[in-house]
């Protein structure tokens, strides 16, 4: 009768073998088992991994508390549709997008350029194209009347012809059209053409500040940080040019009672400017966007 051999683990094929109980040996499989042809993706997702295994030790995080992360990264996702980007609303409340924009503009901020700002979950695809000088508030918009001048130029001051301005603001009451349905589609955004002179310019009410929605996973995070909701007045601008990298930015009312608390901690640096009183009531706004040339790869808007 023929004896029958035991396997141990050791015996087993590489491939086979189980994976020893320590934090370590489970990193170095996790990571071993990443073999994502494209380098950049290979290196992203393996500092992902370390950065996530880091964490989870450092916390102490608990099999409870990794479940109540991912039902909030499960109602993020069904916070999320066509009229609203609870996504993009999260890494704007952690800071994140602001950090990736200041570090993608690391060189042109060196050379004098335009600061970056948030794209924001408000931007939406196929706004109207107008001409320069025009009203981008209908007659119903109520508010004090604002008056928006500006220039597309290089780095090296000289301006730039044909630049597409996506422009887009919230109402006086605090809120973007897609979230009021008072207001009329499209109301407060519109398209620009700069002219020769990379000149543009519009007729618009001044902006105020509002709060971000906290009806949503975002708002509990909030909540559970005990931070504000409320983002300083506005206007939204996004830049491009053949050419020259596109420039997402925003200029923020430095009057604005929470100028320097936004809760999605964009209004930095010399994105404060003053809406200047002028004549008859109205305010006025000089806005220099300084591209940097480049590769023109324009973003894809989060709304429809």
């Amino acid at each position: 009768m023929n004896s029958v051999q035991t396997i141990t683990p050791d015996m087993r094929p590489a491939a086979q073998r189980s994976i020893p109980a320590t934090p370590e040996a489970l990193l170095d499989a996790v990571l071993t088992a990443n073999q994502a042809e494209d380098p950049r993706t290979q290196a992203v997702l393996d500092s992902l991994i370390r950065h996530m295994h880091a964490f989870a030790k450092d916390v102490k995080l608990s099999y409870d508390e990794l479940h109540r992360g991912l039902d909030f990264l499960v109602r993020v996702g069904q916070a999320t549709h066509p009229l609203r980007h609870e996504g993009i609303l999260l890494a704007d409340i952690l800071g994140l997008a602001t950090l990736v924009l200041l570090m993608d503009a690391k060189a042109v901020l060196a050379a004098g350029g335009t600061e970056p700002a948030l794209i924001g979950p408000f931007w939406r695809a196929n706004q109207p194209v107008l001409e320069n000088g025009a009203r981008i508030a209908t007659d119903d918009t109520e508010g004090q009347p604002l008056l928006v001048l500006g220039r597309v130029v290089s780095i090296d001051g000289s301006p730039i012809a044909g630049a597409r301005i996506d422009v887009w603001q919230a109402a006086p009451s605090g809120l973007y059209e897609n979230q009021d349905p008072e207001q009329e589609d499209m109301n407060l955004r519109a398209v620009f053409v700069s002219d020769d002179d990379g000149r543009f310019w519009f007729e618009s009410v001044k902006p105020s500040g509002y709060g971000v929605p906290i009806d949503g996973p975002c708002g509990d995070l909030l909540a559970l940080q005990k931070r504000d909701h409320m983002r300083p007045a506005h206007v939204h601008f996004i830049a491009s040019a053949a050419g020259h990298k596109v420039l997402t930015t925003q200029i923020f009312d430095a009057n604005d009672p929470y100028a320097y608390s936004d809760a999605a901690f964009g209004a930095v640096g010399s994105l404060l400017r003053r809406f200047e009183p002028a004549a008859g009531g109205t305010f006025r706004l000089d806005v220099e966007l300084k591209l940097e040339p480049g590769e023109t790869r324009m973003p894809k808007p989060p709304l429809s």
